[in-house]
């Protein structure tokens, strides 16, 4: 159990967040949710005990171990795997190298063996006789070979350490749980297996993410961090979106009957208040006019982006034709006779973790790359945007404003115009005259994403286009997809961006084989 009492904390001087009052127990998974510098990573630093609040404490019951995600994944590369994965649980760890180290003595005394039996006892306790099978269905279930065990932090890819970190994480069953995006980079498979961990976890669970159907898989509770504070809500993510909707409708519902009422008032006082036989009314409605007030909606640090994708033109019949193509890279044959007919209507999704086969495909159908093998053709009342993976070719050595980066892409080049168009992507006042070589990751892809808006495009091709966005971004690109009448492929990982818009989904394996399928991603992930 954690229990949090009146929390704050400030950075230089201003307040992120202040007055927390929360309890977590144990059974419970809590989703923490705000947008991107509400401060939800720097509240799991105060739970970890990593940063001390301005003001308040956490109060965690005695006795209980807690495991954090580590975010350095350069920390353990000259440890194994396996002890690394041990070092979850920093007590057992300790025990098992003073053992080894006081048996690997030469001149093992008595003193050397009254203390190798305390250990051995503490380490019998510890279940640690079954740390090594532990730590290895651990490794297994995020997807890794039992092997990878025996070999070195340093050896292993990025994707590779991502998973160990997050087995040591998991391992030794700790009291409480603190994970900050523990789904990045993880692939379908470990998500899956990651959420039934949790799910039959009976310890305290705190997790920071931006994958939505984790959230509504896993989680009893959400904890919104937003009006410069931070409340909890019972239920899954959905739950408190779709109930948080309501309650600002309801509130923006009862300001407007207050503004009616307000100036039939005034409307009335203006009226009668020069005439005599009216002016005791007036007076009267003038008192209710005092009493009545307009609840201002709060200040939440929550915005959300309009995207929006409209057709210049309707496609014809003939959309997109692909015959085996083809292609190697670096030795590897990352497409191999790849074949498909786009037909009106397909919203095609691009799964599976052959990142390289998708992004290749992509800038071949877009004249970037030439096929080894193989062809495509467009239809001729085709019109294509592309959203690239990597878009650092469009900002690297760019030092443009954005008023003037997104004029390359438009005749319509009035500041108003230009001004309104930002403004709906969250570009406001002088953000505009921002260099665009200096902005974030995130604010890069809003660019790109009004830079595809002004095109007018019937096919749309989107590689990755939900990374560095936050959640309400996320939704936002989501709904303009899925509202796109035109065709389209994209590639993503996030579960339900993928199902709530594709009505096909395609997957190059890791020989660049494709397994092409007319269904749901639910449907799909059935079938495999």
């Amino acid at each position: 159990m954690i229990d949090v009492i009146n929390v704050s904390v400030n950075f230089s001087g201003e307040p992120l967040f202040k007055n927390v009052d929360l309890k977590f127990t144990p059974g419970n998974c809590y989703g923490v949710i705000g947008a991107n510098g509400a401060g939800k990573s720097t509240f799991l630093r105060v739970l970890s005990g990593d940063l001390e609040p301005t003001t308040g404490q956490v109060s965690i019951k005695k006795g209980v171990r807690m495991s954090v995600l580590k975010q350095d994944h350069f920390e353990y590369d000259e440890y194994s795997v396996l002890d690394t994965v041990i070092m979850g649980n920093q007590r057992l760890y300790e025990i098992m190298k003073e053992k080894d180290a006081i048996y690997m003595k030469p001149d093992f005394s008595e003193e050397d063996g009254l203390r190798a039996a305390e250990l051995e006892g503490e380490f019998a306790e510890m279940d640690g006789w079954e740390a090594e099978s532990d730590a290895s269905k651990l490794i297994q279930g995020l997807g890794l070979s039992g092997d990878i065990l025996y070999e070195q932090m340093g050896s292993l890819t990025g994707k590779e350490k991502v998973k160990v970190l997050l087995a040591q994480a998991l391992f030794g069953n700790p009291g409480i749980i603190l994970l900050d995006e523990p789904t990045n980079h993880l692939d379908v498979k470990a998500i899956n297996w990651l959420e039934d961990f949790l799910m039959d976890y009976q310890g305290t669970v705190i997790v920071v993410s931006h994958d939505r159907h984790f959230l509504n898989t896993v989680c009893t509770n959400i904890v919104d961090v937003d009006y410069g504070k931070i409340k909890m809500f019972v239920g899954n993510y959905e739950f408190w979106y779709e109930s948080s909707q309501m309650v600002q409708k309801m509130i923006r519902d009862q300001n407007k009957k207050n503004e009616d009422k307000i100036k039939e008032l005034q409307q009335f006082i203006q009226r009668f208040s020069a005439n005599k036989s009216k002016s005791k009314q007036a007076t009267s409605r003038r008192k209710l006019l005092d009493k009545l007030t307009v609840e201002e909606l709060p200040v939440s640090s929550r915005r959300y982006p309009f995207v929006g994708f409209t057709m210049d033109r309707e496609a014809g019949k003939d959309i997109l034709t692909v015959d085996g193509i083809s292609k190697t890279i670096d030795g590897v044959k990352v497409l191999d006779n790849i074949s498909f007919m786009v037909n009106k209507g397909d919203k095609i999704a691009l799964v599976g973790e052959n990142e390289i086969a998708n992004t290749t495909l992509f800038k071949i159908l877009m004249g970037e790359m030439e096929p080894d093998e193989g062809s495509f053709k467009w239809g001729v009342t085709i019109s294509t945007s592309y959203f690239p993976m990597d878009n650092s070719e469009y900002f690297n050595d760019c030092h443009l404003n954005m008023l003037d980066w997104l004029g390359q892409y438009t005749h319509e080049t009035t500041e108003t115009f230009m001004r309104s168009f930002l403004g709906k992507m969250l570009f406001s006042g002088d953000d505009v005259y921002k260099d665009v070589s200096v902005l974030s990751g995130g604010e890069k892809v809003r660019c790109m994403l009004s830079r595809m808006m002004l095109f007018g495009s019937n096919f749309l091709l989107l590689d990755q286009p939900t990374n560095h966005l936050d959640l309400e971004s996320i939704t936002a690109v989501n709904d303009g997809l899925a509202a796109f009448k035109g065709n389209m492929i994209f590639a993503s990982h996030d579960h339900e961006f993928i199902n709530t818009i594709a009505n096909r989904i395609m997957e190059i394996d890791k020989d660049g084989r494709l397994t092409d399928k007319l269904c749901t991603y639910d449907e799909y992930i059935e079938m495999n």
